[in-house]
């Protein structure tokens, strides 16, 4: 099923057919300076069909083509940001997955810091790695996201909690943000081990100088605990 994937996936690259979809990331407590964010979500166009990232994306990682999807978003949403200027002004930032690929990548490194030098869009982008990704290289990682925030990028970890051994590793990654895994977060309403999880992550992320983000938030009622725990932004 994956490698019937494969073909699916060059053509969406070579003929342009694929959709980026923006969801907003609100900051907890808003007042008259609060800034919207959002993250970019990437859909494939095929035929009639929105396809989701889940059909296609576990071939990219398996079949090496997540450089080349990576590759495109960015130069998709740097494009549509230098159009829409007026936009930037109202957000805080736009948040950009990267695979592990493209942060294991040298080569794709290169590439980033030489399209975000070509603009003065580096402060409102902030890319978004996977707990795992970045500890499965963790040297690799580290280094990457030096160079990058160097140009003024942000970073967020993404899925944290997931991992073994989150906080052990969260001395090491300088990153701005802390996104909490939305298995976590989902049913804080009912589950008490699920809301002392978010609670702990909110509380030593914190300490260590992070901003938190709490995903899968559907409804008033995690709204409330997730400010009542002291969590920044909601997705």
């Amino acid at each position: 099923d994956e490698m019937d994937w494969l073909p699916k996936i060059s053509h969406a690259l070579a003929h342009d057919d694929f959709v980026l979809y923006a969801q907003p990331i609100e900051p907890t407590r808003q007042d008259s300076s609060s800034k919207c964010s959002y993250e970019l979500l990437i859909r494939m166009i095929h035929g009639e069909d929105i396809i989701a990232p889940g059909k296609f994306l576990p071939a990219a990682e398996r079949y090496d083509q997540m450089v080349d999807i990576d590759r495109w978003v960015i130069l998709k949403t740097i494009g549509m940001l230098e159009k829409h200027r007026e936009f930037i002004d109202k957000v805080d930032h736009i948040s950009i997955n990267l695979s592990g690929q493209s942060l294991a990548s040298k080569k794709f490194c290169k590439f980033l810091i030489y399209e975000i030098g070509l603009t003065n869009l580096s402060n409102k982008i902030c890319f978004e790695i996977t707990e795992t990704a970045a500890i499965n290289d963790l040297l690799t990682a580290t280094k990457r996201i030096t160079s990058l925030r160097e140009l003024g990028v942000r970073f967020s970890l993404d899925d944290f909690g997931s991992g073994l051994s989150s906080f052990a590793y969260l001395r090491t990654l300088d990153v701005d943000y802390l996104k909490i895994d939305g298995l976590f977060v989902k049913n804080i309403e009912h589950d008490l081990i699920d809301r002392a999880m978010v609670r702990s992550i909110s509380e030593i992320g914190s300490l260590m100088g992070k901003k938190i983000i709490a995903e899968y938030v559907e409804n008033d009622q995690i709204l409330t605990l997730l400010d009542e725990m002291g969590v920044d932004y909601v997705q």
